[in-house]
């Protein structure tokens, strides 16, 4: 008998049709937990600027992808990540894109500037990425920032590390207004022409 080799890396696949009944079973339309996850980091009663985010993730020919799943993180409006999640503010929620358009969106307060790592300065206001979906193999990492934020973010220390203009562009959110409240729009592009950022952590 051949011993075990420990040190083959286990084949990937990708997240499968079945990905929104064990992540976020309430939308594919199972009542499994008895508290399901919320896509907002933010209630409304949370301290801080109240914005919307929305957008769609694409494929390489423009289409749009429907049954994606995104993680978010964020600071909170102070810039600091929360060690004890409250009521008000999580600093984390779980999206489910609309199965027909594929669009999707959350709210939650726009985040200050957090610390860098030791010696890199503080880095612009972000929201961290993490997606899923049918024909993406290993989940993707990348980070949204704010138009409105262009000094901050020609100072932050991982927006410099992409030495591209066009590139970093990928990553910068565009903003208007809705019913008097702030919105965001950051589309995400998986590959092809105008491919978003995504980051190897």
């Amino acid at each position: 008998m051949q011993p075990l080799d420990y040190q083959k890396e286990t084949p990937s696949q990708t997240a499968g049709p079945y990905v929104h009944i064990g992540l976020a079973p309430g939308a594919a339309g199972f009542d499994i937990f008895e508290k399901n996850f919320c896509p907002n980091p933010a209630s409304p009663t949370a301290a801080g600027e109240h914005i919307t985010v929305e957008g769609l993730v694409t494929d390489g020919t423009g289409a749009p992808i429907k049954d994606v799943l995104i993680e978010v993180w964020q600071a909170a409006p102070n810039g600091a990540y929360v060690d004890a999640p409250t009521a008000d503010f999580t600093g984390w929620g779980r999206i489910v894109s609309d199965f027909e358009t594929g669009e999707w969106s959350f709210d939650t307060v726009k985040p200050g500037p957090a610390e860098g790592r030791s010696g890199h300065g503080k880095m612009a206001p972000h929201i961290t990425f993490w997606i899923v979906a049918r024909g993406i193999n290993i989940g993707l990492n990348t980070r949204m920032y704010f138009e409105d934020e262009a000094e901050a973010n020609a100072a932050d220390p991982v927006l410099n590390l992409i030495e591209q203009q066009h590139r970093r562009a990928t990553l910068i959110a565009k903003r208007t207004e809705r019913d008097g409240k702030p919105v965001y729009r950051f589309d995400i592009r998986v590959q092809g022409d105008g491919e978003t950022v995504f980051f190897d952590i």
